[in-house]
Formats: C-alpha cells, structure tokens, sequence
C-alpha cells in the first residue's frame, strides 16, 4: 500500500481535523521509529496514518473496521499491528511494528495536548515537563498512564527518552502540525 492510498482510506473514514492531526502526528512519529530502527519507513508510517482511521465513524467497533479492511486488501501486517494498538485488547505484539505502534500512540497525543497549552507550543517544551503533566492526574484525563508506560517498556526505552525522541519529531514538523509558537 502507498501513503496516498492509506490517505484516500483516511480521509474516507475521518472527517474531523482534530483526528486527522493526531494520525499525521503518529506517522510522523513511526516514520521517525522506523528510521532509528532501520525498519521499513513506510510500513510504519501508514500503520501510524491508519491506526484510528475507523475511530469516529465507528466508535463501537474500532480498530474491527479498520483491520478488516486491511486484511481484505492483504495487508496483513499492517491489520495485525492496528489490531493491538492499545494493550488491553490482548492482541500480542510480536513484530517492533505491533510495539512502536503502541509506544507511539498515546504518548503522541498526549505531547501534543502538553504543547497546546503552552504559548511556545511545542518550542521549548521538554521531557521534564511533559513529565510533570504526565503525573497530573487530570491533565489529558482521557490517556491512558499505564498504556504509555507499557508503550515505553515495549521498546526498551526509558519514559523519557521516548517523550524526547517524540517531541524532536513534533519539533521539526511544527509548521505543518500548527505546533509553532502563538501570537
């Protein structure tokens, strides 16, 4: 499958900004993965473009839509390492595909919310900081701790080394991803 493809397929599926952000986010981070891993860039990405493309469409049966989808267009691997994005589906993660995923997900999202609130948003912003988000309990509620921490261990990376990796990626592509510095 081509990017411009997995595109087409989210573009299909999600209509709302917000969630197409979050994917281009992801796969800007498992392009990233990918490269320091010496793994296949773009397997990764579109696994990262596509991980919750079935998501606001089909909220009761995500990621069943979405995986289907790709194993009837033989992406197997692809499907596999979707299927398991979030640990509590006891999906096993066998491939570094199936842990990048999972490492990349939620902790992503939760960098992003972090720079939003910031006025440098995303300039700026470290480990140590994103850190003590992270211990606020009601800061970005809806992320799941435990499912970053396992994310982070999946890896073999330490919490913040992971946060750093991620916010580098982010940094560079500020502009696109309106993470750059307001007013």
């Amino acid at each position: 499958m081509t990017r411009d493809k997995a595109r087409d397929i989210l573009f299909e599926l999600t209509k709302t900004e917000s969630l197409r952000r979050h994917a281009r986010t992801v796969e800007l981070v498992m392009e990233a993965m990918a490269k320091h891993f010496g793994e296949d860039v773009e397997k990764f990405a579109i696994t990262g473009l596509l991980h919750d493309a079935d998501y606001e469409k089909f909220p009761d049966q995500h990621p069943n839509v979405i995986v289907e989808k790709l194993n009837g267009m033989g992406e197997a691997e692809l499907a596999h390492a979707i299927a398991g994005h979030y640990t509590k589906w006891n999906v096993p993660r066998n491939s570094l595909l199936d842990k990048c995923i999972v490492a990349a997900d939620e902790l992503t999202g939760f960098i992003v919310a972090s720079a939003l609130v910031r006025p440098t948003r995303i300039v700026g912003l470290g480990a140590k900081s994103v850190m003590k988000k992270f211990k606020t309990k009601t800061f970005a509620a809806s992320v799941d701790r435990d499912e970053v921490r396992k994310g982070a261990e999946l890896i073999g990376w330490e919490l913040r080394d992971l946060i750093t990796f991620i916010i580098t990626v982010l940094e560079e592509n500020k502009e696109e991803l309106e993470l750059e510095s307001v007013g």
